[in-house]
């Protein structure tokens, strides 16, 4: 399975960002390392030691920890789980974070390859986003990691943001493309509810994004990552052969992982499930948790339903697994291929969704040759449309326009 290990201190927190992630609260990094680390250890005893095949400290900023305690938390997880000799350590990075002593130490924990939050190569749109980084900042950033060793280092970048404009775009993906990453994440604004952004577009300090400008500099990163010999292997990511992301892939074929830390999920034995979101409350209820007795006795569900920190937690039925497999899946370039659906679900795709498979056919939003379905270049544009059309097959929303 993979690990995901939620980081949820941020030095400044950005005004877009509605992740459970907390700044000024620096004096519960201690504590919560330490609640952390029980967490694991609690897993592990539950889950009895399982094969972990990538792991991914995301957060939050969890390059801003220490790297005392990322050597820590490594050396629980090896301690815990049976951590395979090729495994993917991701860990994310902001580039102010990230000096030649640590990247030394942070290769040396066992962490192989970075997710770099750069964002923009506009210091004016940098500033607009309140990251604490400049352009300058963030190429350095890379080199450094480049000269450490790490041969596997991403690039995440955001497009459609107020005040960018084509040129803007264009000048950032042919900039980070000169750089030679073996992987970028290109990902549009999205106007969170009840962020500082989204007051800031409401009281009009801010412009609305423009949808249709974002979809010109979306099909313009399919440009320039094509000629550059990228492959778009995923609606939002772009890598040189053998660089996809392996556990965000776990993600996008449904395959199992556990999430650890506040407000992290997992899908686990048919179930997914969800850790209150609270640090403060975390940090006291994994506190108590080594004085509970019977945890370690129980199996299955009950199993996760005694983890102290777990809150939410639904069973996972056959229906809403083949719809979630198939939403997922078709972010992938390589789509949902026929065979593998049967073999995992005993049911065929056009058993299952044979009228929508057709219906999307037919509006050149879906390709249904070859044993295998996929999205097409504008199936990527619209691709909620057709993802919505799995879940509610009878809603037939008008996809011609």
């Amino acid at each position: 399975m993979g690990l995901y290990v939620h980081i949820p201190f941020c030095e400044t927190k950005c005004p877009y960002c509605d992740f459970n992630t907390y700044e000024k609260i620096e004096q519960l990094i201690p504590p919560y390392v330490d609640a952390l680390a029980r967490e694991i250890s609690l897993w592990s005893g539950l889950l009895d030691r399982p094969i972990v095949d990538t792991v991914f400290f995301g957060g939050g900023t969890p390059s801003y920890l220490p790297k005392e305690n990322i050597e820590r938390l490594m050396a629980t997880i090896r301690s815990g789980f049976d951590v395979t000799s090729s495994a993917e350590v991701t860990l994310e990075a902001n580039p102010g974070d990230l000096t030649p002593g640590k990247l030394e130490k942070l290769r040396e924990s066992g962490i192989n390859r970075l997710s770099i939050g750069v964002q923009s190569l506009s210091d004016r749109l940098l500033k607009m986003l309140g990251r604490r980084h400049d352009t300058e900042q963030a190429i350095d950033a890379f080199e450094m990691a480049v000269e450490a060793g790490f041969q596997n280092a991403s690039l995440d970048l955001m497009y459609g943001l107020p005040h960018q404009g084509i040129g803007d775009w264009n000048e950032t993906l042919h900039r980070a493309v000169e750089l030679g990453p073996p992987h970028l994440s290109v990902y549009c604004l999205t106007i969170e509810e009840n962020t500082p952004m989204a007051q800031s577009v409401e009281s009009g300090s801010l412009p609305s994004p423009d949808p249709d400008l974002a979809a010109d500099m979306y099909e313009g990163a399919e440009s320039v990552m094509s000629a550059a010999g990228y492959g778009h292997y995923e609606i939002s990511n772009w890598s040189r052969p053998g660089f996809e992301s392996r556990h965000n892939m776990r993600y996008w074929r449904n395959l199992p992982y556990l999430g650890v830390g506040p407000g992290a999920h997992s899908y686990l034995q048919g179930h997914r499930f969800a850790n209150l979101r609270s640090p403060r409350t975390y940090i006291e209820r994994m506190g108590e948790a080594s004085s509970r007795s019977g945890i370690d006795s129980q199996s299955g569900p009950m199993a996760i339903k005694s983890v102290p920190v777990v809150e939410h937690f639904e069973e996972i039925g056959q229906d809403l697994e083949m719809s979630e497999t198939l939403m997922m899946g078709l972010r992938l370039d390589e789509g949902i291929v026929n065979q593998d659906f049967a073999d995992r679900f005993g049911r065929s795709l056009s058993e299952k969704y044979g009228p929508t498979i057709a219906d999307l056919d037919s509006l050149g939003l879906l390709d249904s040759t070859g044993g295998r379905i996929r999205l097409t270049p504008r199936g990527r544009l619209l691709g909620n449309e057709v993802f919505g059309r799995f879940v509610h097959p009878a809603d037939h929303v008008e996809a011609r326009a």
